[in-house]
């Protein structure tokens, strides 16, 4: 495991003068560099004649940016001028107008932010490096922070001086998807330098990670409905039948793979734009148990190594026309353990996911020990390994998951483990899901430097999010961190609403707590509004297991903190979630559905 980086603290002392993160390049002997003095511009932006269209982008939101806290005007110009006072927008610019400056062999999306007499670099690795390096710098030097798409904060500081600066920072993660709905927002997502599939920036912005079909793909690749009357011997074979039902594809069989190579190829010739094709598994068991597949799983003392033998065939077909292109497959469920003999050509992605995993602790701790040992083995022969993680409760989105405290350990853990790229699947559906705007940002931050500390994050989120309503919010969080501890439930991703941390008396406790959050808010109607949404979840379990908890309350004299009956708790919840535009209770239940069978599932 990689160690935490020095804590992070408030705001405040980051936008006092706070850039070097430790373990990084040395500050090299520079003056300060003044942006501005008394609302106006003491520095101007510059870009290179020839810079690319992210390069310029990243020029205009940093002079956006400094307008709103600083006041005042910064124009973007090609024109390099006299030395001082130059905020140098890309490599480009910076070696015209520095040509000391060293940006020698930038690794994609490395970010430099670099004081070099009395100019600031701001530059990085391609294709979206330059704008990491702004928005470090926004948030870094400046203290701007982006909450989520419609919540951040911009200090307003007239006047603004940058200290002596030298960082430069490589992501240990080529890959950063925090998978929230709320993240799915391209200016949010590149502001917080997630780069994935859908949570990542649009092409001004430099794009993102693009797939070729993303998940569960064999039937895609080859659909029953076309192929299986007339090549029933390209599907699995169980119990000494074919079948496409529920099953797999059988992937010792030649001729399937070439047909499947063929419609991948008219795929990526398709969507030049994609960088990762994904050949995988379905969703479901029943692998080939034909004698050619057995005897190979028996030899790679697994499935893992059929299908990991088959995707390198997959990928070294299409190599020569798309050298661009990565094949990305899957270690999922009856895959997960490593192959015995073959490894993964270069140009092959091993997504290995947890989903069996116990989320209340840590991925390292001994009740996670069979995927620990598989991501060892993994980690070992992969070269590049990326992770699928879980973090939220699909059955029940609008549910407490308390797993906050594992998302900063998990993360150092990859990295230390040389894992290439994360996917957090989160609520992916609908607004108004468990705490998702806290996720999303801590993520989001932990994925670009899992060396943050998870906590210092969570409580900066809070005071910015929540305002005066942030240290009830953090009692409130707290309480069913302790709850979940004390209970020994494993918190897997789906988790019922009767596990045992979910008591009467966590759920009366958490509740006052939201009371609380809601009275130190009441003067902001937007953290009101926010607190709400936070107590959505806790409402929830209540309308759920309405009956038991009403006599339970009744049998122990306890105080009951909802209303006298359940039709109104679920009036109040129905129309507090139709507020924040809530529509999925779980990933296969709408909200109108639920309400629809009176607030219970069918």
């Amino acid at each position: 495991m990689i160690p935490p980086a020095p804590r992070l603290r408030s705001l405040a002392r980051l936008a006092a003068g706070l850039v070097v993160l430790a373990g990084l390049a040395p500050a090299a002997l520079s003056a300060p560099v003044a942006i501005s003095r008394r609302g106006r511009p003491a520095a101007r932006v510059v870009v290179a004649p020839g810079a690319s269209g992210t390069e310029r982008f990243a020029a205009s939101e940093l002079a956006l940016f400094l307008r709103i806290v600083t006041g005042a005007d910064f124009p973007v110009s090609e024109d390099a001028g006299t030395p001082g006072g130059r905020l140098l927008v890309g490599p480009g610019a910076a070696r015209l107008a520095v040509p000391s400056v060293d940006l020698a062999g930038l690794a994609p999306e490395e970010t430099v932010v670099r004081t070099v007499g009395g100019d600031l670099v701001l530059a990085g690795g391609g294709p979206r490096g330059t704008l990491y390096a702004v928005y470090t710098f926004l948030e870094d030097a400046v203290g701007c922070r982006w909450w989520t798409s419609t919540a951040s904060r911009m200090p307003r500081r007239p006047s603004l001086t940058v200290p002596d600066t030298s960082v430069r920072y490589t992501p240990p993660f080529e890959f950063r998807e925090p998978f929230w709905y709320v993240a799915f927002d391209a200016p949010w997502a590149a502001r917080n330098k997630a780069n994935g599939w859908v949570a990542g920036g649009d092409a001004p912005r430099g794009g993102r990670q693009v797939y070729a079909g993303f998940v569960h793909t064999f039937y895609e690749l080859v659909p029953p409905a076309r192929y299986f009357a007339d090549h029933p011997e390209w599907f699995s074979e169980i119990d000494g039948k074919r079948t496409a039902e529920n099953a797999q594809l059988c992937l010792t069989n030649e001729d399937l793979r070439r047909e499947l190579v063929r419609n991948l190829r008219e795929r990526l010739r398709a969507d030049p734009a994609a960088t990762i094709a994904s050949v995988s598994q379905n969703d479901c068991f029943n692998p080939c148990a034909c004698p050619e597949c057995r005897a190979v799983d028996a030899e790679e003392g697994g499935p893992a190594g059929t299908l990991l033998r088959f995707v390198n065939a997959v990928a070294a077909d299409l190599e020569a026309e798309f050298p661009h292109v990565a094949f990305d497959t899957l270690a999922y469920q009856y895959t997960r353990k490593p192959p015995r003999l073959v490894r993964p050509r270069p140009n092959v992605i091993v997504r290995l996911c947890s989903i069996e995993c116990s989320f209340a602790k840590p991925l390292d701790d001994p009740a996670n020990k069979a995927f620990l040992d598989d991501l060892d083995g993994w980690s070992r022969i992969a070269g590049r390994l990326y992770v699928w993680d879980y973090t939220t409760d699909f059955s029940h989105y609008i549910q407490p998951h308390p797993n906050y405290g594992v998302l900063g350990p998990n993360l150092r853990l990859l990295a230390g483990k040389n894992v290439r790229g994360v996917f957090e699947q989160g609520a992916y559906q609908s607004w108004g899901s468990e705490m998702a705007e806290l996720r999303a940002w801590v993520l989001a931050k932990l994925l670009w430097d899992p060396r943050l500390d998870a906590d210092e994050l969570r409580e900066e989120f809070l005071s910015g999010y929540y305002g005066p309503a942030a240290g009830a919010m953090d009692d409130f969080l707290e309480a069913l961190e302790t709850a979940l501890a004390r209970s020994g439930d494993p918190l897997g991703c789906y988790s019922p609403p009767d596990a045992k941390f979910l008591s009467l008396a966590t759920l009366t406790k958490s509740r006052r707590l939201l009371d609380r959050a809601e009275r130190r808010a009441r003067r902001s109607a937007e953290y009101v509004r926010r607190v709400r949404r936070a107590a959505l979840p806790v409402d929830y379990v209540v309308l759920t297991r309405w009956d038991d908890l009403r006599e339970e309350a009744g049998r122990t004299g306890g105080t009951w903190p909802w209303p006298e009956t359940r039709a109104a708790l679920l009036e109040r919840f129905l129309a507090a979630a139709r507020r924040e535009n809530v529509t999925m209770i779980s990933e296969g239940t709408t909200l109108e559905a639920w309400a629809a069978a009176g607030g219970r599932k069918r």
